[in-house]
């Protein structure tokens, strides 16, 4: 990486600060051919202190300031890339900005790619895969909880822990091979149960990695709730009460929501994405009976049902199977409580099991309760406190890996212990762990990570 690159690193727009960066060798040339402390033009020979701030101006190449600014420069290896970094603090607005850019490229930078300047962080080995990733969950989060769980991986929670596991597999790999290289000169290999017991724990271990990410990996992309039932129990009235604005279109008229509407929610800091979905009823009509077909996908698809009835009304087995999968996670909703005299729908006996509310929408009674009740029943048994990261798809899949090699290694350690078979898993697990901390990631795994970052991170 001997090339020198810049890029803006706020988002377009007015605003009261946009930042310029330029990271590379030639960083603190270019800054100096374009800088002055004073109004008199930039100066030859006038060296930047590390890490102080300097107020001035940028000229463009007619010798005119095109803006004044703050310029901090800051020594490789101790910037964000590891190399010789400017940032220059200028006014936002996307012609000032974009003028500042040009200059500086016309220095002799290039534009840099989408998440370059992070990807020259990871390579220069200032940061491990698993923070990189961690900074593009800090910029996307959606809540405060995953705000918590990206920044904790920023600082280097999971590596840690991914390098502890590798390096007890690494110590156990290195007796096979001495094993298998010198059998005159050693005894042969015999496994005992200290070397039992710590596969089972890297296992153990690998297994509540994966775990962590079936119960909360919704922190990044949010609870999907769809809110169904008949026509008319007050859906829309729901959705809007929960989203505290009119999302959806109310009337005292059957089927006026036919496509779903989808709207974020943040409950105790935690994400949900809610649907107000169309009455589900018998019907003839096409555009009905679409969105029906719609409300059932987004069910399906959903973590939690709110299912919606309201009172006097009766209840059936076979609408409750209709409408909500079996097993899936569902509160029955009854609405409509300030119109009730006190009888309210049951559910039938095999369904007893499922949490029951009284809420009026209109009225806002009752949606404080239920919103604790969406919260407990969406997080169940996962302990918020207790995990401190939450492995993504991608390490998952890698945890997955892990396991199966590990798997086959604890049978032959049982059955048949060939050293050289068991060599080959245990050197499978160790790249597999590594793809996720970058150190056996392939150039493919590395630019399709990258590449989700925007410009100028």
């Amino acid at each position: 990486m001997t090339d020198t690159i810049a890029a803006i690193a706020t988002p377009p727009g007015s605003g009261g600060i946009g930042v310029i960066r330029i990271s590379g060798p030639r960083a603190f040339d270019i800054a100096a051919r374009l800088f002055s402390k004073t109004k008199h033009g930039p100066q030859k020979g006038s060296p930047f202190e590390s890490h102080r701030v300097y107020h001035g101006y940028i000229f463009g190449k007619n010798k005119q300031v095109i803006d004044e600014v703050l310029l901090i420069p800051m020594k490789g290896p101790s910037s964000y890339t590891a190399e010789d970094v400017v940032e220059i603090q200028a006014h936002s607005g996307t012609i000032v900005l974009r003028t500042l850019l040009e200059e500086i490229l016309s220095q002799g930078a290039r534009l840099s790619e989408p998440g370059e300047f992070t990807k020259r962080a990871f390579l220069n080995q200032r940061i491990d895969l698993t923070q990189a990733e961690a900074v593009a969950d800090i910029i996307t989060a959606k809540s405060a909880s995953a705000l918590k769980f990206a920044a904790s991986q920023n600082l280097g929670a999971l590596k840690r822990q991914i390098q502890e596991l590798r390096e007890k597999l690494i110590a156990f790999l290195s007796l096979l091979e001495v094993s298998i290289d010198f059998p005159d000169d050693v005894d042969p290999f015999e496994p005992d149960q200290q070397s039992m017991d710590m596969i089972a724990d890297v296992l153990e271990t690998c297994r509540g990695f994966v775990q962590q990410h079936e119960d909360a990996c919704f922190l990044k992309e949010g609870i999907r709730i769809t809110i169904c039932g008949a026509p008319n129990v007050g859906k829309s009235s729901l959705m809007n009460r929960l989203v505290r604005q009119d999302r959806s279109i109310v009337t005292a008229i059957p089927g006026t929501t036919r496509d779903p509407i989808e709207e974020g929610l943040n409950i105790e800091g935690i994400p949900f994405v809610i649907a107000d979905t169309a009455g589900i009823h018998h019907t003839d009509d096409l555009v009905e009976i679409i969105g029906i077909e719609k409300a059932k996908d987004h069910i399906i698809a959903s973590d939690l049902v709110l299912f919606l009835k309201e009172p006097g009304t009766a209840f059936s087995d076979k609408e409750f199977e209709t409408v909500v999968p079996l097993g899936k996670k569902t509160i029955f909703v009854v609405n409509k409580i300030d119109l009730s005299d006190g009888e309210l729908p049951r559910l039938p006996e095999k369904y007893q099991h499922i949490p029951q509310m009284a809420i009026s929408a209109l009225l806002n009674k009752g949606i404080q309760q239920l919103k604790e009740k969406i919260v407990s029943i969406s997080l169940g048994q996962l302990d918020m406190e207790r995990s401190s990261v939450i492995p993504n798809l991608r390490h998952k899949r890698a945890l997955e890996q892990t396991i199966d090699s590990l798997e086959a290694v604890k049978k032959g350690l049982i059955s048949n212990p060939v050293e050289e078979l068991l060599a080959i898993d245990i050197k499978n697990s160790i790249d597999s762990l590594g793809t996720i901390t970058g150190e056996t990631a392939s150039l493919d795994i590395l630019d399709a990570i990258f590449s989700n970052f925007c410009i100028g991170k």
